[in-house]
């Protein structure tokens, strides 16, 4: 949908949802994949990075093996999940391809609401996915994207709910992907992170400088780091991808969310030419797949009717005085 001043123009037919708002605030949720976040910028800037694929119809998927990479376009928000995700493996003799299956389906029983909420005039955008078979799972995800006019972030609010009759592998991860001109030479990610483990030996190499970014090195190879971040206070963990080297100025954008929702942090830091993306990816897993997970006793399951609810708010920081204020919070954090 297309929201200005309470204005709206709903885009059912293709299957788009896009927000503007007149400070320049602007993300696009596409509907019939899995309710993800493709587009998003402030004032004009790029929030995300977008891939060359593209915003691929869910028809295209290519389950097997490294195939959901041919219909991968990044973006703000890609959800990975809800029964596997991370790297292709077999499990229990099932093979399994990159990152499930959530972000290729559609979203059914859409709806938009504008309504106040005293003085906060807020819309959103709801709808139901369901990742089901014959013979196996049948979990559904209720999702609620929204925002208020005048603010320049969103909130995401997700229910996963196990509909079937059997116990069921769960697994959630939300890849959000920083891409220039928030990702640039110079470019940092802030975030209160007590241990920092790289996935592999490829990511061993430089590690010190995991929350460093260059530009963009040919032949660059993908790392990967798991952090182990300190909550504040009230649960939440705050971290964010900052550029404080722009002419026009500071610019970056945060992300907020439950630690006690999403015990894991996955950074994914890929510096190559075109594939230049920095991930910053909340989750109840790691990426190494679901035969890894299953072996480590740390596979998360869903009984039959049980519910789990995920909560994220993402937004811009935009000039010295938001980005400076963002960093003291988190260096308060991890006194």
């Amino acid at each position: 949908f297309q929201a200005e001043d309470g204005i709206r123009d709903v885009e059912r037919s293709r299957g788009l949802g896009d927000v503007y708002k007149r400070q320049g605030f602007y993300f696009t949720v596409i509907l019939d994949r899995g309710m993800d976040i493709s587009q998003a910028s402030y004032c004009g800037k790029s929030l995300c990075w977008r891939s060359s694929t593209g915003d691929v119809h869910p028809h295209f998927f290519e389950p097997e093996g490294l195939g959901w990479l041919r219909s991968f376009f990044g973006g703000m928000l890609t959800t990975c999940g809800l029964t596997y995700c991370g790297a292709p493996c077999e499990d229990e003799g099932e093979k399994l391809g990159l990152h499930g299956r959530i972000s290729h389906l559609p979203a059914d029983k859409v709806s938009l609401e504008e309504k106040w909420e005293q003085d906060d005039y807020e819309l959103s955008l709801s709808g139901v996915l369901r990742e089901s078979v014959v013979f196996g799972e049948n979990l559904t995800l209720r999702r609620k994207i929204y925002t208020r006019l005048g603010e320049s972030r969103f909130w995401i609010y997700d229910v996963v709910e196990n509909e079937g009759f059997e116990r069921t592998p769960f697994m959630i991860l939300y890849h959000i992907n920083g891409g220039f001109p928030v990702v640039a030479e110079g470019s940092r990610l802030i975030s209160p992170s007590l241990e920092v483990i790289p996935r592999d030996e490829e990511a061993r190499k430089g590690k010190e400088d995991y929350y460093k970014f260059s530009a963009p090195i040919p032949g660059f190879k993908e790392k990967c780091y798991y952090h182990r971040m300190k909550e504040d206070s009230s649960g939440l963990v705050c971290c964010a991808l900052i550029n404080e080297n722009l002419a026009e100025g500071s610019f970056g954008f945060y992300v907020k969310y439950k630690k006690e929702q999403l015990p894991q942090f996955i950074e994914w830091k890929m510096m190559g030419q075109g594939t230049y993306v920095v991930g910053v990816e909340p989750a109840n897993c790691l990426v190494e797949g679901r035969d890894k997970e299953r072996k480590r006793g740390t596979l998360k399951f869903l009984e039959p009717g049980e519910k789990k609810e995920f909560e994220l708010e993402i937004g811009v920081l935009s000039g010295k005085e938001a980005i400076d204020k963002f960093k003291k919070e988190v260096q308060g954090e991890l006194i």
